[in-house]
């Protein structure tokens, strides 16, 4: 099992939930796969548990990955991480280490390995854990190499009235237009846009405004070669390199 590479990728390559096309999404067995190899960052999901613990997970329930029932964010974070997850071969829980992280355990792998860290907020969250999600990674002393991503748009406000300088994208699936930039100028907001509703037109014209483009989720080696060819900045993917 490998990695499909692009062979002249220009875009910067961000691991989606870890190299998630080889190894179990969102594990730390996905984010150091993808620390050995060349990718510039590593994205991955954060919601808050029950008990306020910033717990790494995609989705809004565990089933489809842990095999098992929880809501994430009404369960405590002790339950949540005393499960294992289903292995990408096979569907069977015959690893170990294949658990739930912590924040700081996925910040940690980005920080040995030195990749940037591309961070989504999956709900729109308090300001209070966004705040605290911000000093967890303070402490650890990365936030310089952390791009925040959010489909909740009141959540990079937040983020932006914290960190004036921070990097943030608005995760949309929306067209690339002088619609969508008025979500985007008036609060400093980089694009992370599916890429199917991207055009080069529309590329051309954040590009003209100073908004750098991240698109999701290319994992058709024809798809990534026509985005880099364009100029996009980063392509996000479970598989290509």
């Amino acid at each position: 099992m490998d990695t499909k590479r692009l062979p002249k990728p220009g875009s910067r390559m961000i691991a989606h939930r870890g190299l998630s096309g080889l190894e179990t999404e969102n594990t730390c067995a996905a984010f150091v796969a993808a620390g050995n190899r060349s990718y510039y960052g590593v994205e991955t999901d954060v919601h808050v548990s029950a008990d306020g613990a910033y717990i790494i997970f995609h989705d809004d329930n565990t089933l489809r990955v842990g095999g098992e029932d929880h809501v994430v964010e009404e369960t405590d974070a002790a339950t949540l991480r005393a499960m294992t997850l289903l292995d990408r071969d096979g569907g069977e829980k015959t690893r170990a280490d294949l658990k739930i992280p912590l924040l700081r355990e996925y910040i940690r792998v980005c920080r040995k390995y030195d990749k940037e860290s591309v961070l989504e907020l999956k709900n729109p969250m308090a300001p209070g854990a966004i705040a605290g999600i911000v000093e967890e990674i303070r402490q650890e002393d990365w936030l310089e190499r952390v791009i925040f991503i959010s489909f909740s748009h009141e959540n990079l406000v937040e983020l932006r009235r914290l960190l004036p300088r921070q990097r943030l994208q608005f995760l949309t699936g929306d067209p690339a237009n002088e619609a969508l930039l008025q979500r985007l100028e008036p609060w400093g907001l980089d694009l992370d846009i599916y890429y199917k509703s991207l055009t080069q037109e529309g590329l051309e014209l954040m590009h003209s405004r100073g908004i750098q483009v991240n698109c999701w989720t290319v994992d058709d080696p024809a798809d990534g070669e026509r985005l880099a060819s364009w100029g996009v900045d980063f392509i996000t993917s479970n598989i290509l390199e």
